[in-house]
């Protein structure tokens, strides 16, 4: 056996090694990707009723916040109708109030002088009964 049969000997038992290895990686390469495929199936098992749930999450969160508004509306419009009725209850108190302070005022006046008159007349009434 000359050094060529020797090292062709080594280089043919080196590429067994190796292809030996390579195959137990792959071995392992493909039970890991079994794996993985595995739990992908387990998670999109899981995911559909998921995702169902958040569609119908999302459907009662879109009805509720339909009815959110509708009744934002509809408070709204009688926050409206109470503001116009007190715009018009006070514009109804201010109409009442400037008549009924003009006619007061002149009727106090009348009273007041009056009151001053006959204050005057007893005065002088009693002057002149003590003289």
């Amino acid at each position: 056996m000359n050094v060529i049969s020797i090292l062709y000997s080594i280089l043919l038992i080196a590429a067994s090694v190796l292809c030996i290895a390579l195959i137990f990686y792959l071995n392992k390469i493909v039970h890991a990707i079994k794996t993985i495929e595995h739990e992908i199936k387990d998670i999109s098992i899981e995911i559909k009723p998921l995702i169902a749930s958040t569609t119908n999450l999302s459907e009662k969160l879109n009805r509720i916040s339909d009815s959110a508004d509708t009744q934002l509306a509809m408070t709204k419009n009688i926050v409206k109708k109470v503001n116009d009725r007190v715009d018009t209850v006070l514009d109804l108190e201010e109409k009442i109030r400037s008549g009924f302070e003009g006619s007061v005022l002149d009727l106090l006046k009348s009273l007041s002088a009056i009151t001053n008159g006959i204050s005057a007349f007893w005065s002088t009434y009693r002057k002149k009964q003590q003289t």
